[in-house]
């Protein structure tokens, strides 16, 4: 059955590997706060191009991991990542980005330059139709399903880090197959879970954190409002930005809102995550281009979104109004006076 679903089939990987002939390096491109799905991904894309093509690969991205879950996953993998100002591109005789594409503003890709390879799930962008392979499938729930197909197609049994790896992908991107999830979804977990280290995987799941970690969803509960069925959180001096998606998970569990958007400040740079019940008729990713605007840039899926706001030497505060009063219009709650979602009450221990 999963054969028949999968859309990875000979001929696709015949044009892969036409296009990787004759190459002796490849740069493979995550996105700037890697997550294990872009993680996995890479890993199993340096394992064909090691394994079909005899290619040296290179991965980089351009920000920081820091959920300790990534942390661990890519240690677990030993990928060795490289960060943005150790790569030049224009070096390496293929370019690939997965998880990611050209124009996100999310990736260290320098504008205009175009890679010969694009994997990725969320919607095609229009810089991406450039790339001389590109294989993009807005339907699935993960990168690391797709990856998982060429694999099997190619013949390549993963090891059990690898599989343990993909398998996480997927489930963190779709929430364990409970958040947009397709049947090639289904089908690649069902096929990796017998091949995956499963004792590792929980350990790599409640990877421990530091006390920053506790203290920055202090602040969010502290900080978060919410007006209508819409929740706003803006975090201030982030270490780790990639709290910002953890916090915003976190609180679309409050049973009263439909829509979240968290945002937290990292050195000059502003990191948006908006989240939506998978129910409302929205796009996540369109969504959070109308709240930024043309401050920064953004993209996502149906129910989850990210994005960025560069900011310079301008304040923060004044952008942040903006952000949240476009975030409540569009959630149709600009009229609703924003209430503290966690109670004050001044002199209680």
């Amino acid at each position: 059955m999963a054969r028949q679903r999968t859309r990875t089939n000979p001929q696709r990987c015949s044009r892969l590997m036409t296009l990787m002939a004759g190459a002796e390096s490849m740069l493979i491109v995550l996105q700037d706060s890697p997550d294990p799905d872009a993680l996995a991904a890479a890993a199993a894309l340096r394992v064909i191009a090691n394994q079909k093509g005899g290619i040296a690969c290179t991965l980089a991205h351009g920000g920081t991991i820091g959920r300790a879950e990534n942390v661990a996953l890519a240690k677990y993998l030993a990928l060795s990542l490289r960060p943005a100002t150790e790569v030049t591109p224009e070096r390496f005789d293929l370019v690939a980005l997965v998880d990611t594409q050209p124009g996100t503003g999310n990736n260290l890709l320098p504008p205009g330059h175009i890679p010969q390879i694009v994997i990725d799930h969320h919607p095609v962008r229009r810089l991406t139709r450039s790339s001389p392979y590109t294989d993009i499938r807005r339907r699935y729930g993960a990168t690391s399903t797709i990856l998982s197909e060429y694999l099997d197609t190619l013949r390549i049994v993963p090891d059990r880090p690898l599989a343990t790896a993909l398998l996480y992908g997927i489930r963190a991107d779709t929430q364990n197959l409970g958040r947009e999830a397709s049947q090639a979804d289904l089908a690649a977990h069902l096929k990796l879970y017998p091949m995956a280290n499963l004792r590792m995987l929980a350990r790599i799941q409640m990877a421990a954190v530091p006390r920053e970690y506790f203290q920055v969803l202090g602040e969010a509960l502290h900080n978060a409002v919410f007006a209508g069925r819409a929740v706003f959180c803006a975090l201030r001096h982030l270490g780790n930005p990639d709290m910002v998606p953890e916090v915003a998970d976190l609180l679309l569990r409050f049973e009263e809102c439909d829509w979240v958007l968290v945002c937290g400040l990292s050195g000059e740079r502003l990191h948006l995550s908006l989240r939506c019940r998978p129910d409302l008729d929205v796009e996540a990713g369109k969504a959070i281009q109308r709240i930024i605007g043309h401050h920064g840039s953004g993209g996502g899926h149906d129910s989850m979104a990210g994005g960025r706001i560069d900011l310079g030497h301008k304040p923060a505060a004044p952008v942040l109004r903006g952000v949240s009063r476009r975030f409540f219009a569009l959630a149709g709650a600009e009229s609703s006076p924003p209430r503290h979602l966690v109670e004050r009450h001044p002199g209680r221990v």
